[in-house]
């Protein structure tokens, strides 16, 4: 009787254990999925969700660009659904991700960013949300080279079931002038 109890509560735990998860990374969901749970927005991401390849440019510091780099962008659900995680794998050896949770009570976006090429005592912190075209617009307060006041402005757009492409540009506080640093275009796997 009581090893017919253990197996029972092993049972009912174990299948508690399972739906409490069923939103995470599995051999099921390689990319976890959407928990219903989850605020509305984080199906922001939703058509980023997988592996895609893409093509990655920057300005050099003369300000031409740089040539092109191949890249592995990964997104996939993370926290069982609650919030979405992407990673570059870049063929220049420089590697970075990002942790993207929306936060229901300000309506933001909060995207922490980390890289392979410095390791921070503070992560970098972006915010902002999607407009009215579906674009997701992320910004972080940034003075220019010359000390302008203004913001790194980071804009995934022509987001489609195939396709994405990212542009990060420096703007200043009313966005008139716009400077563009990094261009990434993708296809998905």
């Amino acid at each position: 009787m009581k090893k017919l109890s253990f197996i029972l509560i092993f049972l009912f735990l174990s299948i508690s254990a399972v739906a409490q998860f069923s939103y995470t990374v599995s051999d099921e969901l390689p990319f976890g999925a959407l928990n219903p749970n989850a605020p509305n927005e984080v199906g922001d991401y939703n058509l980023l969700i997988g592996e895609s390849t893409c093509i990655s440019v920057s300005r050099a510091p003369d300000q031409t660009w740089n040539p092109e780099v191949k890249m592995l962008w990964r997104f996939k659900y993370i926290m069982n659904g609650m919030a979405v995680l992407d990673e570059t794998l870049k063929e220049d050896g420089t590697h970075s991700g990002s942790i993207r949770q929306f936060n229901a009570d300000s309506s933001s976006w909060y995207v922490h960013y980390f890289t392979s090429s410095s390791a921070p005592s503070k992560l970098t912190v972006w915010d902002g949300g999607t407009n009215d075209d579906g674009e997701i617009i992320l910004y972080n307060e940034q003075a220019a080279p010359n000390g302008m006041e203004g913001f790194y402005k980071i804009k995934f757009y022509n987001i489609s079931d195939d396709s994405f492409d990212w542009v990060g540009t420096w703007v200043d506080e009313t966005e008139s002038f716009q400077f563009p640093t990094w261009k990434i275009s993708c296809q998905k796997n």
